[in-house]
């Protein structure tokens, strides 16, 4: 019988459970995944994922009876087991509401709607304590991964084509759905990079007037699918990022990262882990971390944590990539 997994949370949690997914499917077989609506393509292609379940919990499916729907749904399928990364009581409720006999969640989730519950490490990675939930070890070498096709590729490379984007460029993700995330000075780094790479803006089309407003940069915010900006970003020399999706992307494909961190921290676990990776933020401040995701705003007015980091260092962890030249 096949195994089920269910993961509903934000697209970079999402990213991270796919070396999960690939653990499991080593000794269970291609998986069947319960997933937001938003994330399914970037599972519905991955060689570890039999089938993608989407889950519109906040709009269609919301509710009791949505959820009770999918349950009736996933009872069907007479699942042996169901692995429950995302610690939310809705994700454990849906399980237990299927009949799966085997549901595995970790011990500070729903203990009292798991039948198995094992221990999420404190500290270290989120990549090592999803695999945790699978009994393996921190394997600081394992990185994310997405099955990208052919089309996405295609689809990335006609994009650049028709921007006139030749490589080397630089991807920029200025973009955040958390307000006290975004780095402001992206405008002044895309000026300092120009002469020197392309620039492309990548992001959501929410994401698209933070990318008008920098000048001289092809802007694909919301103009390709999220395995095609994820093609994308993979032709990139290096993309520059703020703690977001993108950055899971880049993780995911391989290109270097420049990750800027401000209410958030990289010890949370969401940190770049490549070896040309750079995580940049301004360290020695009282109220930093300040959340667990970053606020709409600062909570104090000032967002020192993101104003205080200056272009210059994010110039010069661009080249510590050695993703462009340095200049004398």
């Amino acid at each position: 019988m096949t195994s089920l997994v269910v993961q509903t949370a934000f697209l970079g949690d999402v990213v991270l459970t796919t070396p999960l997914l690939a653990t499991l499917a080593e000794t269970e077989g291609p998986l069947d995944v319960v997933t937001t609506p938003a994330a399914a393509p970037l599972l519905e292609t991955h060689p570890a994922v039999r089938h993608v379940i989407p889950y519109d919990k906040r709009g269609a499916d919301r509710g009791w009876r949505g959820l009770r729907a999918l349950a009736g749904r996933l009872q069907a399928e007479r699942y042996a087991v169901a692995y429950l990364p995302h610690r939310s009581l809705r994700s454990a409720a849906l399980a237990w509401l299927a009949r799966i006999p085997r549901r595995v969640g970790y011990r500070d989730g729903w203990r009292s709607l798991y039948t198995e519950s094992r221990p999420r490490p404190a500290t270290g990675h989120e990549i090592d304590r999803l695999l945790a939930l699978a009994g393996r070890p921190p394997s600081p070498a394992t990185r994310p991964t997405l099955g990208l096709t052919a089309a996405d590729v295609d689809a990335a490379t006609q994009w650049l084509r028709e921007a006139r984007i030749d490589p080397p460029f630089v991807a920029l993700a200025p973009g955040s759905i958390w307000g006290s995330k975004r780095w402001p000075y992206f405008p002044e780094l895309a000026r300092r990079l120009a002469q020197r790479a392309g620039i492309v803006v990548v992001g959501s089309r929410e994401d698209a007037p933070l990318g008008e407003q920098i000048d001289g940069a092809a802007n694909a915010c919301g103009m390709l699918t999220l395995r095609a900006s994820a093609a994308l970003i993979r032709q990139a020399s290096v993309l520059v990022t703020n703690d977001s999706a993108p950055l899971h992307f880049a993780q995911a494909v391989g290109t270097p990262t420049v990750a800027i961190f401000g209410p958030t921290i990289p010890a949370f676990g969401f940190g770049p882990r490549g070896p040309r990776d750079q995580a940049l933020g301004v360290d020695r401040l009282a109220c930093r971390p300040c959340s667990a995701h970053g606020p709409a705003r600062c909570p104090l007015g000032h967002h020192s944590c993101m104003q205080a980091l200056a272009v210059d260092e994010v110039v010069r962890a661009i080249e510590a990539t050695d993703a462009i030249h340095r200049r004398n």
